[in-house]
C-alpha cells in the first residue's frame, strides 16, 4: 500500500498504464478520466501525479470527492480510452 496520496495516485496510473498496454494503447489514447478522492484537499498532489503520467495528453477529467470501499485508499481512477 503506497503511504501517501501522491504515491497512491501513481500506483493507480501504473495500473491504468498496464491495462492500456494490454489493449495496445498508451496514455495518449485516454480521452477521459474520473478521479474519486476521499479528500478535496488532495487535489494538487493527485493532479501532479496525473499530469506527470499523461504529459502533453490532456484528457477531460472529473474530480469527485467520495468515500471509497477500501478505507486504506485515498484515490481511485477510471480511464476511458479510444483505440482504433
Amino acid at each position: 500500500m503506497p503511504p501517501d496520496v501522491y504515491s497512491q495516485t501513481k500506483r493507480c496510473l501504473e495500473i491504468v498504464g498496464a491495462a492500456l498496454a494490454e489493449a495496445g494503447a498508451g496514455p495518449e489514447h485516454v480521452v477521459r478520466t474520473r478521479i474519486y478522492a476521499v479528500r478535496r484537499d488532495d487535489f494538487h498532489e493527485i493532479g501532479r501525479a496525473h499530469a506527470e503520467f499523461f504529459g502533453e495528453t490532456r484528457p477531460a477529467s472529473t474530480y469527485i470527492v467520495a468515500g471509497l470501499l477500501d478505507s486504506r485508499w485515498a484515490v481511485e481512477i477510471e480511464a476511458d480510452a479510444i483505440v482504433a
